[in-house]
């Protein structure tokens, strides 16, 4: 039986990485679906991530839709340079891209992206006018060999080094389990908000009261069929998803589970 929504200060945000998804002309016609679904959200953030290859087409699509932010994959630390492959902040402001997600546990896996480049990335995120979604998880042998709760420390502590504590307020810290992501399993709701609690903490010992304000969004295996559940905990303030953030018809209902009865205390 799905939980009674509770109400938020906090406003939520619902982020769709599409990871290595979409041609620029899928692109188009994906947002268009989305937009023509949300129509108009009060008190909610949605932000839509493609392809580097797809930012052109994202924009000149979102350009008549500003109920969506623009959102990139990852970016690299430096403005300029010879690094192959890579792309700055300046360039991905240049498309109209908000939010930028960093440290997703693919980009830890897959192309060595540690604690400290992180860290790295979202200080030089917020000096270009980024809001950085810094990404933290757990894998299942660690999970199960009792280390969540320390993998979550050190990568918050060692992926926030340095942030700016007069920019808290651009910060998303995203919790997607390892175990969670693109496996069909999912933490269940009290799972994902135990460690949302903790890094809530954490962030309260690094910022002081200003990160009690961070919004922390769960990311792993979300779908309409349990975003309910999970929006619902207290201190989950929305969702990374993924798979599901590619189809229009899926992400207007998890954009729908988070919404009821979230309200800005601000508005």
């Amino acid at each position: 039986m799905s939980k009674t929504k509770r109400i938020n200060p906090r406003r939520p945000l619902v982020a769709g990485n599409w990871k290595m998804h979409r041609t620029a002309s899928d692109t188009k016609v994906l947002i268009e679906d989305i937009v023509k679904r949300v129509d108009r959200v009060a008190n909610i953030d949605l932000v839509v991530c493609p392809p580097f290859t797809s930012l052109a087409a994202a924009h000149e699509t979102l350009g008549r839709h500003s109920i969506l932010a623009l959102g990139a994959q990852t970016m690299h630390s430096s403005k300029e340079g010879a690094f192959t492959g890579e792309i700055s902040g300046p360039m991905l402001r240049e498309f109209g891209v908000r939010y930028v997600i960093l440290g997703h546990s693919e980009r830890r896996q897959y192309d060595n992206e540690t604690n400290e480049k992180v860290a790295a990335k979202a200080i030089a995120a917020i000096s270009y006018h980024l809001r950085p979604i810094v990404c933290v998880g757990e894998t299942l042998t660690q999970r199960e060999a009792g280390e969540t709760t320390a993998i979550i420390d050190t990568q918050i502590h060692t992926s926030l080094a340095g942030f700016p504590v007069d920019q808290i307020e651009e910060l998303v810290v995203a919790y997607e389990p390892v175990w969670a992501i693109g496996t069909g399993k999912v933490a269940t709701p009290t799972q994902a908000n135990q460690v949302h609690r903790q890094i809530r903490k954490l962030l309260v010992k690094m910022f002081g009261d200003p990160g009690a304000s961070i919004r922390i969004i769960y990311g792993g295996s979300v779908k309409p069929e349990n975003a309910v559940d999970l929006m619902a905990e207290p201190d989950i303030d929305g969702a990374l998803v993924g798979g599901a953030s590619l189809d229009a018809r899926a992400f207007f209902d998890i954009i729908e589970a988070t919404r009821p009865a979230r309200p800005n205390v601000n508005d």
